[in-house]
């Protein structure tokens, strides 16, 4: 990137993780940039996961995120779930499994190679009921009212316009659908050039809201029962968090 403080571009964003994505389809494990001013941090990566089994080995590889948004989503059987910014699909085989052949778990990525490796898992993993869709999370390719649940892994502090991505997570939930996500969220003490070298510190994070700032996005969206839970300090600033929240079921 040319400066390595500048909130990356979505063509930026979906190069690199492209790149990530080749890798892992070569067999290599993808690694963090961080401070070498390269995209692509693994956070914590499959650590989050270290109890699941019986998924694709490339799947866990190519595990980017910042913790585990399933261990709160409470899917059920028969349930339609999607994953924002789905990667190689760990997320998506998971949750298949958990709603079963009677339920549909979507992953929505614009990054071709990230949808190539995720439907190569999903076929070694035999999740007929895991579909990937490709396109960007603030404009979901879904009609209104279609999924029950929605997850993601540290991919909404990338978007550039949170409010709308927020916005069409809400317009695809049924009413009294679940909003459930692992993300990083900024301490409010900090300043933006202070924000920005954190986010580049870690990698995988841009554009961070504190939780105050989501929590005042997620209300202007529509949502209702908003809770902010730190999960992990990241450094300089940075916390994973998960985010819940409700689609009002009147």
């Amino acid at each position: 990137m040319p400066d390595a403080h500048a909130t990356p571009t979505t063509d930026e964003i979906v190069a690199c993780y492209s790149g990530l994505a080749r890798a892992a389809l070569a067999g290599a494990t993808p690694h963090d940039g961080g401070d070498s001013g390269e995209c692509g941090d693994s956070c914590f990566g499959a650590a989050a996961y270290q109890a699941e089994d019986q998924v694709p080995e490339a799947a866990l590889r190519a595990s980017l995120g910042c913790g585990n948004p399933l261990a709160v989503a409470e899917l059920h059987p028969g349930e339609t779930v999607l994953d924002l910014g789905s990667g190689g699909g760990l997320d998506v085989l998971l949750s298949a499994r958990r709603v079963g052949p009677t339920g549909t778990a979507y992953g929505l990525d614009a990054s071709d190679d990230m949808l190539t490796l995720a439907r190569a898992n999903a076929a070694q993993a035999g999740a007929d009921n895991a579909r990937f869709l490709r396109g960007h999370i603030d404009d979901i390719p879904l009609p209104a009212a279609s999924v029950d649940v929605i997850i993601s892994n540290c991919v909404i502090n990338l978007a550039t316009d949170k409010a709308r991505v927020l916005a069409e997570a809400f317009r695809v939930l049924r009413p009294g659908g679940r909003f459930g996500v692992s993300d990083i969220i900024a301490d409010p003490g900090l300043d933006p050039s202070e924000r920005a070298a954190a986010e580049q510190h870690i990698g995988c994070a841009a554009s961070t809201l504190t939780a105050e700032e989501y929590r005042r996005e997620l209300h202007a969206a529509g949502f209702t029962g908003i809770t902010i839970t730190p999960t992990a300090d990241t450094g300089d600033g940075l916390h994973a968090a998960i985010v819940q929240a409700a689609k009002p079921a009147g």
